[in-house]
């Protein structure tokens, strides 16, 4: 279809409007709210100057005010920005000055850092504030707008002709170098979302055309699967763009968790509350301390209800076959393990239940995707041969960088690609095993580790709860690999009994010359392993 994200949520609001669009905590926000509001920013920035195309930043946690500066951006044909609340005056000012970015719309709780860098970038022209005080403290800056004071300051903005060739933007989390704005077309984005969901939706057909749209989100309104929760950030390409987009697009409802700091429990009293269906997390970071808050509840004869929940989806990292066990127990969902990147979008695809176990890092790809050798030739199934994901993609390259996106994108049999930079090895039957990222790729004396294997065979121990393993730098082998371990109990395993553990499961050359074990590991908030932190304490320990 062709036919951009606002036109579409324009379509959807005009079909439901009495629809809860946004749900956190006790604000609701029906999809007639959602599209004033935006209509209003909208309003708000082109008077401000923005132009079609310019750039608004989004430094903010998890809200309302999050999408509806996204709808308003879109609506005016500017580019939304994600901005990782994480990011400290030098990141947060590199971003904004590489984005070109005109407005910045950002949490209270962050001005801190927005003042110490608003005189480094002459391209801002708009600040706008929403305040989080009651949550998280902070002082209002001079010279900025609260969110409510600005939309409710300005009418909406007339609804305008845009096209499906209209660029959205999302910056990867920099794990390979600085972060990088990968442009796409919204029109392929959009078309790619209503099949998707199509698909896992059980629906006879996607929408083929713009007035199809209201059809299919009325259909959905009796499907018991249009309320989703994302525990990740916003911020983020799995929040965003695996939830929050996808249900606003079919006229679900997006509830969001308040905590700025994961709790589980808030995760299952909200699924009591708000009958939640769609569950999107990142990998076991969440689903451990999901899984252990369920067992809590039960051994209190307490437990949940997770009857409304028919799908927990996870992307971004390895998501383990034990853990996802476990949670099959207490649901009777489909657990759905995607493997997907910001530039290529989902690429491979792994479904459990109940009844149907699936190895840890085993994936379908999906239609298109290929795994291919160094020299460019497709793998042959049980060869055992080790090579790159490739997969279709609707990016059209990276944001002013020109030499990094030929890099990425290729052109392969008249078809682009994109390289995604996991290796696998592909199965008999065709489906594929992740070994993991080449960036984090270990050369230890020649042979290749991949810390995500090493990882997941540390996690099996009992007394571990997480693991990242990363290169070190060593005289004769190059680099040697170390564990840094999170135990799971009060007990913590030694050295010793840890490489006990793995002799059965590695190759001796992957087995960690050291373990450095703590009470926890650290992750970003989205899940995604630090490895910069491994190594900070690594070089720390002087291992």
């Amino acid at each position: 279809m062709d036919i951009d994200l606002a036109t579409a949520w324009e379509i959807v609001s005009d079909a439901l409007p009495d629809r809860d669009a946004i749900v956190q905590g006790d604000r609701r926000l029906t999809y007639r709210a959602f599209e004033e509001t935006a209509a209003r920013f909208a309003t708000a920035i082109e008077l401000a100057g923005v132009e079609e195309g310019g750039k608004v930043a989004l430094y903010l946690y998890n809200s309302p005010e999050y999408m509806l500066g996204e709808f308003g951006a879109f609506k005016h044909r500017a580019i939304p920005v994600n901005v990782n609340y994480r990011y400290l005056d030098d990141e947060l000012a590199y971003l904004l000055d590489n984005s070109d970015a005109e407005v910045l719309v950002f949490h209270r709780s962050l001005g801190d850092r927005v003042g110490r860098v608003r005189d480094r970038l002459s391209n801002l022209r708009l600040l706008v504030e929403v305040d989080d005080s009651a949550h998280a403290g902070g002082t209002q800056l001079d010279g900025v707008i609260p969110f409510d004071e600005l939309v409710a300051s300005h009418a909406p903005q007339a609804r305008k002709t845009r096209s499906g060739r209209d660029i959205s933007m999302t910056y990867t989390g920099g794990t390979t170098g600085m972060p990088k704005g990968v442009m796409s077309r919204q029109g392929a984005y959009v078309d790619g979302i209503y099949r998707a969901s199509a698909q896992l939706l059980d629906l006879p057909a996607a929408p083929a055309a713009p007035d199809e749209i209201a059809t299919l989100v009325q259909q959905l309104q009796t499907s018991g699967r249009g309320v989703a929760m994302p525990c990740c950030p916003l911020m983020h390409a799995t929040g965003l763009g695996i939830c929050a987009i996808p249900t606003l697009l079919r006229g679900g409802t997006l509830v969001l968790l308040e905590q700025r700091t994961f709790d589980p429990h808030e995760v299952w009293t909200q699924v009591e509350r708000e009958r939640v269906a769609v569950i999107v997390i990142v990998g076991d970071a969440f689903a451990r301390p999901m899984l252990r808050a369920l067992e809590e509840r039960q051994r209190d004869g307490r437990p949940y209800d997770t009857s409304s929940i028919t799908d927990l989806i996870s992307a971004g990292t390895i998501w383990s076959a034990e853990v996802k066990d476990a949670l099959a127990t207490h649901l009777s969902a489909r657990l759905i393990d995607m493997l997907g990147s910001t530039e290529g979008g989902i690429y491979a695809v792994s479904s459990a239940n109940r009844a149907a176990h699936v190895a840890t890092a085993r994936f379908s790809l999906s239609m298109g995707a290929r795994v291919l050798t160094e020299d460019g030739s497709d793998v042959v199934p049980g060869s055992g041969e080790q090579g790159l994901i490739a997969s279709p993609s609707n990016a059209i390259g990276y944001f002013k960088d020109p030499e990094k996106s030929a890099r990425t994108f290729r052109e392969i049999d008249g078809q682009s690609y994109v390289l995604t930079g996991d290796w696998a090895t592909v199965e008999l039957d065709g489906s594929i095993t992740l070994l993991g990222r080449g960036s984090n790729c270990i050369n230890s004396g020649g042979e290749k580790v991949f810390p995500e294997e090493v990882e997941e065979a540390v996690k099996r121990h009992p007394d571990v709860d997480d693991c990242l393993v990363v290169g070190m730098p060593d005289e004769r082998f190059g680099q040697r690999v170390v564990a840094v371990v999170g135990a799971a109990t009060v007990r913590r395993p030694t050295e010793d009994e840890l490489r006990e553990w793995l002799r059965p499961s590695l190759a001796h050359y992957k087995i960690p010359r050291s373990f450095i074990v703590l009470d926890a590991v650290r992750r970003a908030p989205n899940g995604k392993a630090d490895y910069g932190w491994a190594r900070e304490e690594a070089s720390a320990r002087h291992v």
